[in-house]
């Protein structure tokens, strides 16, 4: 199994696609369904056996989740903060502008 290379609160860009976001969790491999799998096409499907991280994502119109593998994801150096609404909810902004989960959601 491999480790992952991104953490839980870090900000995040998608290698092919013009969206970024916040990770707010990670399965250390796939684990979503085969039916959203199936429809990524098959040029660009990633592979299953690597981490899968869940996004607060944004691009420029609006807000969503994402689930994206480690494979297509860059950390994102723009220092511009994240817009998502439900940001607020799961992280607390520190002071040199990352996010860090609120300490009533730690395990």
């Amino acid at each position: 199994m491999k480790t992952a290379k991104f953490a839980i609160g870090q900000v995040v860009r998608h290698r092919l696609f013009p969206f970024r976001g916040v990770i707010y969790d990670v399965d250390p491999q796939f684990a979503n369904t085969e039916e959203w799998y199936e429809a990524i096409p098959a040029e660009v499907r990633p592979r299953k056996d690597q981490p899968f991280y869940h996004l607060l994502a944004e691009n420029a119109e609006t807000e969503y989740i994402a689930y994206v593998s480690e494979q297509n994801l860059l950390e994102d150096q723009s220092g511009e903060p994240v817009r998502h609404p439900q940001i607020g909810e799961i992280f607390d902004k520190t002071a040199d502008g990352r996010y860090r989960p609120k300490s009533h959601l730690s395990h």
